[in-house]
């Protein structure tokens, strides 16, 4: 990973524990970072990230009328296509601006055998949702239901 400063905040994501469901969270330098990690977050609760090819590229719009709403818009945008298309998504580039989230994800459909998928994402909820200015980067986080 390279950084351009010493004080920019690494780009990164993780789960963390939350009932019978499963929290994501994106953290990164600018919001949008945090929204593309929040989106591999989900992506890893169904397969490795690095296992997802990007084969094929989707685009994508959501609005919200904040940010914590745009990120379960996101989530959840993330989710239909990849349950309409029978596919995964490994990488994503995203802006946001004015309460419009633009981006494209890359991936490909889902082979059962190399991708070995863990469970089916449902939804993203409104719980422990939070997107925030955290240490000079942004952090976003929801849980999704499994």
């Amino acid at each position: 990973m390279q950084q351009l400063r010493d004080d920019t905040p690494a780009s990164s994501w993780e789960h963390f524990p939350h009932d019978a469901d499963i929290g994501v969270t994106g953290s990164g330098p600018t919001k949008a970072e945090a929204f593309r990690q929040a989106a591999i977050a989900l992506t890893a609760v169904v397969t490795d990230p690095a296992l997802v090819r990007a084969l094929t590229a989707v685009p994508l719009e959501c609005r919200a009328p904040n940010d914590e709403l745009l990120l379960v818009e996101w989530l959840n945008a993330l989710i239909y296509e990849m349950s309409v298309r029978s596919m995964l998504f490994g990488d994503f580039s995203v802006e946001i601006g004015d309460g419009v989230l633009r981006a494209t994800a890359w991936g490909e459909d889902v082979d059962r055998d190399r991708h070995e998928p863990a469970v089916e994402v449902k939804g993203a909820t409104l719980t422990a949702l939070r997107v925030a200015p955290v240490d000079g980067g942004w952090r976003a986080q929801c849980v999704v239901d499994v």
